[in-house]
């Protein structure tokens, strides 16, 4: 049971990172990163805090890969609602960025803590989030390589983010090209190897919580 809790509250501190990273990449004000571009869009248009439409956007693509028959793992589940909760959480708490040059040192900090919450999300080996999720079917259907996946997904949501208004910039494009960067980075200095990672699915989540639990 240890173990599991220890695996849980690395997916939990992970989600807490990623939408810190993603909240401060936001108030750096500069251009936000593609799928945030996309969500503000909508949060604009709406009314909506933009914590509820990243559950209604992480909700909407479970839905899609589902149906495409993409399995599923706790950490989609909690990465679809927690992210939304942490960032309606933490948005009012970090200011506007009011220069260009805090802007830029706000958005790589930001895109750092992001890397840095990958690293605690991905270790705990719960699955990976919708958006990801969403590259993988796409992959899989198209048999394009995965870095053309994602860069097509990206691509397709700030255009739809933008004609909803959310900002597009120099942080944009700073954040395409710098936050695989940023993940190598931290993951190198962590001696993380993502390769080595076996992600479960909710089922097999369910049974090994089960014989941690009868093995106390």
């Amino acid at each position: 049971m240890k173990s599991f809790l220890i695996r849980f509250l690395n997916l939990i501190i992970g989600l807490f990172l990623y939408s810190l990273g993603i909240v401060t990449t936001i108030r750096a004000n500069i251009g936000y990163a593609p799928w945030d571009v996309f969500q503000v869009g909508i949060s604009n248009k709406t009314g909506f805090s933009l914590g509820l439409v990243s559950i209604m956007v992480g909700v909407t693509l479970v839905v899609v890969v589902t149906l495409l028959k993409e399995k599923l793992g706790l950490g989609t589940v909690c990465n679809m609602i927690l992210i939304g909760v942490f960032i309606d959480l933490i948005y009012p708490n970090i200011p506007i960025a009011k220069d260009f040059i805090i802007g830029a040192g706000m958005l790589l900090l930001g895109l750092f803590i992001v890397a840095l919450g990958s690293y605690f999300y991905i270790k705990s080996a719960f699955g990976v989030g919708p958006r990801d999720n969403l590259m993988v079917v796409l992959k899989r259907k198209t048999k394009l390589p995965v870095g053309v996946c994602r860069f097509i997904i990206e691509l397709l949501v700030t255009i739809a983010g933008w004609f909803l208004g959310g900002m597009v910039g120099i942080g944009t494009v700073i954040s395409v090209i710098a936050i695989g960067f940023c993940i190598q980075i931290v993951f190198k200095v962590l001696k993380f190897d993502v390769t080595g990672v076996k992600h479960e699915t909710l089922a097999e989540t369910y049974v090994v919580l089960r014989k941690e639990i009868r093995g106390q």
